[in-house]
This record gives structure tokens, sequence and C-alpha cells, in this order.
């Protein structure tokens, strides 16, 4: 069988992030990519300057589409920016039993753009992380679903993750790239323990679409049936791989993206 990923988050027309790189990230790591897009976004590498939402029950009838034909192995979900998008996933997955889901809490772009309005952080805190086999906030996102101060260590981290796997994921893939460091630490966050992840921190500003290239990695592993643990840990070194590779592209003259086919052009 054909492993097959499918992406619910929002449209970056700069290429760099959202749906495009999950699509791109599927491609790399040798799975067939499905989509469904939340949001469209007027982008570049320079920043955000437009967001025109999808009507929900749009959103509710790309999700039937699909996952009434395609046999899903993994959902990679990214970009939700209001409440009622929220909401209508949440039901999509119920609905169909989608159980293997990789929810990446996209609140803030690259370049510093809010994405997420305030009411939706409380609707996915409530109605979509605990549908989540595994959540992957950066510190700034795991600090803003907690309401608390941004970590500032990794017993921090530690701490947060595990507050975070009490509001009902599975596990918690808390991302230290935003910290500082030789080495850039994600903690896998677990019931049964932590998992540390650790990769060389590569000196770049080619960073736009990391967390969506690197949630979007997990769930094609995923769906390639690899555990969580082993997932997490191939889609950190590919990441970091690809973010080695970034200063080889020439894109935009802001925060160019990682190179998501670094191991073939």
């Amino acid at each position: 069988m054909t492993a097959i990923a499918l992406t619910i988050a929002g449209s970056d027309s700069g290429g760099g992030a959202g749906i495009q790189a999950d699509l791109k990230t599927f491609s790399a790591r040798g799975v067939y990519g499905a989509s469904v897009i939340a949001a469209l976004t007027a982008q570049n590498t320079r920043g955000v300057s437009g967001i025109h939402d999808v009507p929900a029950d749009f959103v509710a009838a790309q999700m039937d589409s699909v996952l009434s034909d395609l046999t899903v192995d993994a959902v990679k979900i990214g970009m939700l920016s209001r409440s009622a998008v929220i909401e209508t996933v949440a039901a999509g997955l119920a609905r169909h039993g989608v159980t293997t889901i990789v929810l990446d809490p996209v609140m803030v772009a690259a370049s510093g753009d809010k994405l997420l309005s305030d009411d939706a952080i409380e609707t996915l805190r409530t109605v979509l992380l605990p549908r989540a086999l595994v959540l992957t906030p950066n510190l700034p996102e795991a600090a803003t679903l907690l309401g608390e101060p941004v970590a500032d260590s990794e017993e921090a981290m530690r701490a947060q993750g595990e507050r975070l796997l009490a509001l009902g994921p599975k596990a918690v893939l808390i991302k230290g790239g935003h910290a500082s460091g030789p080495e850039s630490v994600d903690l896998l966050v677990e019931e049964h323990g932590v998992t540390r992840l650790a990769a060389a921190r590569v000196a770049t500003r080619n960073t736009h679409g990391t967390g969506c290239t690197l949630s979007s990695a997990i769930a094609a592993e995923l769906a390639k049936g690899a555990s969580l643990a082993d997932a997490a840990r191939t889609a950190k070194t590919w990441l970091a791989a690809a973010l080695a590779a970034a200063d080889t592209l020439e894109i935009g003259s802001g925060h160019g993206p990682v190179h998501h086919f670094h191991g073939i052009w």
C-alpha cells in the first residue's frame, strides 16, 4: 500500500511554509500527500500581508472528499486561524475515525506576524489538543498555550511539556529551536518518560517553515509505520540537513525556506 499523509493547514503563497512546505516534505520523505486548505495567506519571505479564511463548511467538504476516498495513514494539522474552523476540523477527524494526528499549533509566523486569534487559542486548547497523537509547539507556542513565560532551560521545557500533556495529547514534542546554545534540543514528552533529541544548531537566517516542515516530516514517518519516537528522531535529523543546505538556495530577501529537496537537488 502507498503511504498517504494529509495536511490540514494554511497556504503560503511564497512556498516556504504551510501547505506547500508540508507537501514538499511528504514528497521528499517518500509519502503521497493530500491537502485540506483551511486558510489562504498573502505571504513571502518578508512576512504575511493578508489572510483569507476558508469557510468552515468548505473545510469540512474538503475533509469529507479526501477521507472518504483516500486511505490516509497520518494527518498533520497546521494553521487554523478561527474557532469555527478548529471545531470543524475536530468534528471531521472524529467523523472519519482519524487518530494518527500531528498537531502543530501555529500561532505566529517566523516574521513575527500573528496567525491565530485569541479566542481560537482556547478552542485549539480544549477541542483539538485532546485528539492529537503528538503536539509539536515551539517555545513561544508552548508558553502561550499554558499562559506562562517562555521556558529558558531544558528543565523548564520538560515541565511545560508535562503540563501540556495533561491537556490531553498522547505526547508533546516541545521544540527548542528558539533557544540559544550550540545544540537545538527538542524534548519528546510522553506518559512513560522523556526522549531528548538534539542536533547541532545551524547558523542561517533561512528558517521559514521550519516548524511546518518538522511536524509534516513526523507525520510522513508515522504514515510509513514508524513509532512516534523513531518518527521524531528521523524528522529531526532530516530537518537539520535541510537547514544546513538552506543557504544553497537563493529565495526572496527575507527569511528564506529550508531546502526540502536537499537529498535530490
